[in-house]
């Protein structure tokens, strides 16, 4: 299996495990959107919390170039950690939240 397939792997089931963890209260869903295509994961919250509307997006990653790109991270249980742990080496993990002149001090890749 070739790196990109397994980083695809690794991403789905690390989502579908946020997904259960429920981060969110009320009548919500928590759902994982793949974008097979392009390489696009995203984890959102849909439901409602009483009589407020919610929706958003929780994780995104992208796979860029061959490395996985940390878009969006609104977790208290940090995804790089979990990338970490399934075996993806800090120099595939761009934190693509820091803009590039930072993303050298992160230890993590650039770009």
């Amino acid at each position: 299996m070739d790196r990109v397939t397994r980083y695809r792997e690794i991403i789905r089931r690390i989502l579908a495990d946020y997904a259960r963890g429920r981060f969110a209260a009320g009548d919500i869903r928590s759902e994982v959107i793949v974008d097979p295509d392009q390489d696009h994961f995203e984890l959102v919250n849909v439901g409602w919390d009483g009589d407020r509307r919610v929706h958003g997006t929780v994780l995104h990653l992208d796979i860029i170039d061959g490395k996985i790109w940390v878009q969006h991270d609104g977790t208290d249980r940090p995804v790089v950690e979990a990338l970490e742990a399934a075996g993806v080496p800090k120099e595939d993990i761009v934190l693509a939240w820091h803009p590039p002149y930072l993303r050298k001090l992160t230890g993590y890749a650039v770009g």
